[in-house]
């Protein structure tokens, strides 16, 4: 059974003092998901915000209508000029991101920390 995707934006300062915006997603993403992803990323100020992470570390389940949606996030980000990157997914999800070419649009790191570190 499909969990709803729930989201809320947090707003972080990097150690090096870059300010991020950290969508957090929870539940399952899938083509239902597109209010919770798409339209949570497009409720940013896209002139103030240059780097958005995706927070994914509560999402079990996530379908490839699901990564569509994470695609476009990517994609409009990218057009807008903004820095995106992603942690908290699990092994399989990593892995499937890999393959599918998000790397070409976002740095994945394993947990929030470590991409604040990045930044």
């Amino acid at each position: 059974m499909q969990t709803e995707t729930r989201s809320r934006i947090d707003q972080l300062t990097s150690p090096a003092g870059h300010p991020v915006s950290v969508l957090r997603f929870e539940g399952d993403i899938s083509s239902a998901s597109r209010d919770a992803v798409v339209g949570t990323y497009q409720s940013l100020a896209k002139d103030q915000v240059r780097i958005v992470l995706l927070d994914f570390s509560k999402v079990e389940y996530i379908n490839s209508s699901g990564i569509a949606l994470v695609i476009q996030v990517m994609l409009e980000a990218s057009n807008s000029g903004q820095k995106v990157h992603a942690f908290g997914l699990s092994a399989h999800f990593h892995k499937v991101f890999t393959m599918v070419g998000i790397t070409k649009y976002a740095n994945l790191y394993p947990e929030q920390q470590a991409a604040l570190d990045a930044l």
